[in-house]
């Protein structure tokens, strides 16, 4: 088997240090993991990815249904899988799909099968079924995969979220079905000692409290290695997301990695991981340093959002954060950060993301060292996979 995971005592609130072990390194959590949609994150090289924080990030995200598109998962394959594809050797995650197909709205038709859609690049036909998606992700070759699901819309009615998250275990049941049957094709297998990706399941149910609970209830049936909840961050107000996620924390094994999907702003992710929450991704970081929005902390270490466009920086010597230890903050001032965004110059676009990237990770190391004080018995992990 090829994942292990070991908890430390857990703290006050739920919050718990872990050390994840996949067969492309140890991940310690609570993690936040940036995302490489097309097997980049936007705007950052991945050496400069590898020493943002203390020691860079330790997993990344790749989109399983913008690769499966363009260049195409065979020729993944066929170039050594992911990791070798984009010269990263730690960690990686792939989502299923769902999440964008269920993004196209009026380009898609979802039938018990599988979802039908059309390409957002050229709008050629494509079928994703469960299987379909497990064969993309195991040629893609994360370390983590994840099943097929679908992600209904918010709002949405009881009756029309109780029915998506009954096809979405459906969906988990046909993907684990075919993850088993198939999972020795991964590109890696041989030369990873007849390692093999792992599955995570992912627990639906909207703003619905008892369906959540059925979809966890369901999902452990399954006896997967890990969990992800989702459906969240797709319009409801943040007091919902926090209950959604504080409520399925309650239902899902406590021995197994719990991964939230698609959240959130700095304090928000802060907050959840201190609930319990091991894993987090979202594009935020990239995609708000593309639009001019950094990130930063004041004197009582709260986080600010600070507009880089704005005339009051045109002048501003001093960098985003003092207080920051990453690259853009040890060199260059506010002014000039404007000043490049402002001319449309592409480096703003990479030094924005670096900064913001670096905050995010810097705040999970934040976290977990909080943690490991907190309940002043964290040892060494065994890093050897057992399970």
């Amino acid at each position: 088997m090829s994942l292990s995971f070991e908890i430390g005592k857990v703290a006050d609130g739920g919050g718990r240090r872990g050390a994840l072990v996949l067969p492309h390194g140890v991940v310690e959590t609570p993690v936040f993991m940036p995302v490489g949609t097309a097997a980049s994150v936007k705007a950052v090289e991945q050496g400069v990815i590898e020493r943002l924080g203390t020691s860079g990030a330790q997993i990344i995200l790749a989109n399983t249904y913008h690769l499966y598109l363009r260049p195409g998962h065979e020729l993944v394959a066929r170039m050594g899988g992911v990791h070798k594809f984009m010269s990263w050797e730690r960690p990686m995650l792939t989502d299923s799909g769902g999440f964008q197909v269920f993004s196209l709205s009026s380009l898609r038709k979802v039938t018990p099968d599988g979802v039908e859609f059309r390409s957002h690049l050229d709008g050629s036909k494509h079928f994703f079924s469960p299987e379909h998606s497990m064969d993309v992700q195991i040629a893609l070759g994360a370390d983590v995969m994840m099943v097929f699901d679908e992600c209904v819309e918010h709002p949405a009615t009881y009756e029309r979220t109780r029915d998506s998250m009954a096809l979405t275990h459906a969906w988990a049941r046909r993907s684990r079905g075919h993850f088993e049957a198939n999972k020795e094709r991964v590109p890696w297998f041989a030369e990873r000692g007849g390692k093999t990706q792992s599955l995570f399941g992912i627990v639906q149910g909207g703003m619905y409290a008892n369906l959540r609970k059925e979809s966890a209830e369901r999902l452990m049936e399954l006896d997967l290695p890990g969990y992800a909840i989702g459906g969240l961050a797709v319009g409801e107000p943040r007091e919902v997301t926090r209950e959604m996620i504080a409520r399925t924390l309650e239902w899902l094994p406590k021995d197994k990695p719990r991964y939230v999907m698609g959240v959130g702003y700095p304090d928000e992710i802060e907050e959840y991981a201190k609930m319990g929450v091991d894993m987090m991704d979202c594009v935020l970081p990239t995609r708000a340093g593309r639009h001019g929005l950094l990130f930063a902390r004041d004197g009582d270490g709260a986080v600010v959002r600070m507009n880089i466009k704005r005339k009051e920086y045109a002048e501003d010597q001093g960098p985003i954060d003092a207080a920051c230890g990453c690259m853009v903050c040890a060199r260059y001032s506010r002014a000039y950060l404007r000043h490049l965004f402002v001319a449309g110059e592409p480096l703003a676009l990479t030094l924005n993301s670096v900064h913001n990237l670096h905050f995010y990770l810097a705040t999970m190391e934040r976290v977990r060292k909080g943690l490991a004080d907190a309940v002043d018995a964290f040892g060494e992990f065994n890093t050897e996979p057992t399970s």
